[in-house]
């Protein structure tokens, strides 16, 4: 590059470092469905008219990260004059019931907001439920395996230890699960050994399954 070619993208480079001429006008908030988009907008701190080049993007992703429903978020410069915020909700697939009331957690076992459980999100039982918590961790290994037909019956999961989990499904029957290893299998087992008259299911030994 010649010096005439230097001299004109620093020029550039300063017009679009210290104007308006390529200055946010427009934020656009997608993939948010539980959180307001206000209070991205809010957390977000990009002021409209401020050059493009000097929003930190990084900075920006990491306040929206903060808000507990975020599980991830991505904030990008649309040229010539748009911020772009991406986000994605926690989804929760368990609640637990505490003196404070009940939580909702997602499927990495964070505890992130206290709420009425959503229709169809199970109670989770464990000595100590949340992130980091061996049994928590299987409890939610299981139901991420199950098929979406068995997994729409369940009401309650327990999980004493990784290797004692159980189910209880919404009409009150009892699906004994073991340990979280071929969960895959014990759920393809558990669908039609429902079919027959019980109250306890137990697959445990999925190649052994029994009722009482």
């Amino acid at each position: 590059m010649g010096v005439v070619g230097v001299v004109v993208a620093v020029a550039l480079g300063l017009v679009a470092w210290f104007t308006p001429l390529l200055s946010v006008r427009e934020i656009d908030v997608a993939g948010a469905t539980s959180i307001p988009e206000e209070q991205i907008r809010l957390v977000l701190a990009v002021q409209h008219g401020q050059p493009l080049l000097r929003v930190d993007t990084e900075s920006a992703a990491q306040r929206v990260a903060e808000i507990p429903k975020v599980a991830s978020v991505r904030v990008q410069r649309v040229y010539p004059s748009s911020i772009r915020v991406t986000v994605t909700d926690r989804v929760p697939v368990v609640f637990i019931d505490t003196p404070g009331g009940t939580h909702l957690l997602d499927a990495d076992a964070v505890d992130y907001e206290i709420a009425p459980p959503p229709p169809g999100v199970p109670r989770l039982v464990t000595e100590k439920p949340g992130w980091g918590d061996p049994s928590t961790e299987a409890a939610l290994d299981v139901l991420e395996s199950m098929p979406p037909q068995l997994r729409g019956q369940v009401g309650q999961i327990a999980a004493t230890s990784i290797s004692d989990i159980s189910v209880t499904l919404l009409d009150g029957r009892a699906v004994v699960w073991g340990g979280a290893e071929n969960s895959a299998r014990k759920g393809a087992v558990a669908l039609p050994l429902l079919t027959q008259s019980g109250q306890t299911y137990d697959v445990s030994s999925p190649d052994l399954p029994t009722v009482r």
